[in-house]
């Protein structure tokens, strides 16, 4: 297909990309027939693969019922349905809770944040007004969103309009475990770090803390360290702190649980999903409330705050119901365990001595892949050698997708990729996406090393 001038505001002025014309499965087709082995999901959001024909239906059928009406009127079946399936699945603590729908995970932080305040407020504490939130985080593009994120390079356009934050360390244990230090020592460290946090910014201040419960694109699926979120819910409960847990990224089943807070033995007040609700069939994204923030607006003004034209549409909603019932009835779930196991081992038998690769890490099937100049001291490559960028050309070029991401030390330097493959992965897909990867790095690999 010759498209001619774009007149699209691509993410890169310059250059083309290939047109995208089929799905199946873990695959996609450009316009010339060539095909892809689909590793990432886009951004770790197509869970299903492409094409999941009961999806398709589902959003047809609701089509030809009814597509949209205003919130302010009307309530639809599948938003209902959708509310209480989530709620039903959630932590501890959600009972009672309530959810809402957007268009994005960014829009899905706005709205927590924007929850979170309206809590404080019904609850009579208006003075707290302070996010605290992690180095390197990424939390969605919005201008809220983004002054809760720690990623540097993506924040400094932007930084005039953004909203103070404060800041503590990210939970990360490659780059900032100590010598000697074990892991619970590691992870009390960083609570304690926390709380210090909270002191200094006046504990009547502090309004939440939001985190990533496994970290998703800046910083590379980093899973949490063990008994880390259980000394950060027993601060927060003493200071009156909100948790927010955003789990856009490594949320709806990514992680081998539908929350990926389940795992740590915590429940939080606000979560946040989106890409892998959706699955990419339509755009979607969800705020869940506990029981104990809606108790508060119900005792109080017994009204949201917060609008948005498309909340809840029914299309969206109608979308995501029929990925999650996909999901339990393929029971994909217990196979992201496996197969997420599977992956990595094959990541850590190709690469684990890798002198270029410096950390295998994730959980279920969100893995990453850190790459550095010297392993022994874990250096970065130079930001100037672009790594991430350039294998990713050279995955395509072999037929793989992945996804990468620059600046995961400091902002600025650290290269890594996320692979995020479908639920449905097979084991032989998996020995693809190895073998087609190792063919990219070697490639990757010889070029950077001359460039130094």
């Amino acid at each position: 297909m010759d498209i001619g001038q774009s007149n699209l505001l691509h993410r890169a002025l310059s250059g083309e990309l290939p047109v995208v014309s089929a799905g199946d499965g873990a695959w996609l087709s450009d316009d010339t027939g060539r095909r892809y082995l689909d590793a990432c999901g886009g951004a770790a959001v197509s869970c299903l693969g492409h094409g999941d024909r009961r999806v398709s239906r589902a959003i047809a059928s609701q089509l030809e019922q009814i597509a949209y009406a205003h919130t302010a009127f009307f309530t639809n079946e599948p938003a209902e349905r959708l509310a209480h399936t989530l709620v039903e699945r959630a932590p501890e603590g959600f009972g009672q809770g309530r959810a809402m729908f957007l268009g994005s995970g960014s829009e899905a932080m706005e709205a927590a944040l924007k929850l979170a305040r309206q809590y404080a407020i019904e609850i009579g504490e208006p003075s707290r007004s302070i996010v605290i939130a992690r180095d390197m985080a990424y939390h969605g593009n919005t201008l809220g969103a983004l002054a809760v994120g720690g990623h540097r390079r993506r924040r400094k356009p932007y930084t005039p309009l953004l909203i103070d934050t404060a800041r503590v360390s990210a939970c990360h244990a490659y780059r900032h475990q100590k010598t000697g230090e074990s892991e619970d020592a590691y992870s009390r460290r960083l609570a304690n770090e926390l709380e210090a946090e909270i002191v200094r910014a006046g504990p009547e201040r502090v309004l939440a803390f939001v985190f990533e419960t496994v970290s998703g694109a800046t910083l590379g699926c980093v899973p949490p360290t063990r008994g880390y979120f259980t000394r950060v819910r027993d601060i927060c409960d003493r200071h009156g702190v909100l948790l927010i847990a955003d789990e856009v990224m490594c949320g709806s089943g990514r992680t081998g649980t539908f929350y990926a807070i389940e795992q740590e033995g915590v429940a939080p007040d606000i979560i946040t999903i989106a890409k892998g609700l959706g699955a990419g069939f339509q755009p979607i994204a969800a705020t869940l409330a506990s029981q104990q923030v809606v108790s508060a607006l119900e005792a109080g003004t017994g009204m949201l705050a917060n609008g948005h034209t498309y909340m809840s549409h029914a299309v969206a909603c109608a979308g995501a119901l029929a990925v999650i019932a996909a999901i339990d009835e393929d029971s994909l779930l217990a196979g992201v365990t496996r197969l997420g196991e599977r992956l990595r081992l094959a990541l850590v038998r190709r690469f684990g001595d890798h002198p270029q690769v410096g950390d295998i890490r994730g959980r279920g099937l969100f893995q990453a892949i850190e790459f550095v100049a010297n392993r022994r001291t874990k250096a970065p490559m130079s930001p100037r050698l672009l790594y991430a960028q350039h294998l990713k050309v050279n995955a395509m070029a072999e037929g793989l997708l992945v996804y990468p991401s620059q600046g995961c030390v400091d902002g600025e330097a650290g290269d890594h990729v996320v692979l995020a493959p479908p639920y449905t992965i097979t084991e032989d897909e998996i020995a693809l996406i190895v073998d087609r990867l190792a063919r990219a790095i070697e490639r990757t690999s010889a070029v950077s090393k001359a460039a130094e």
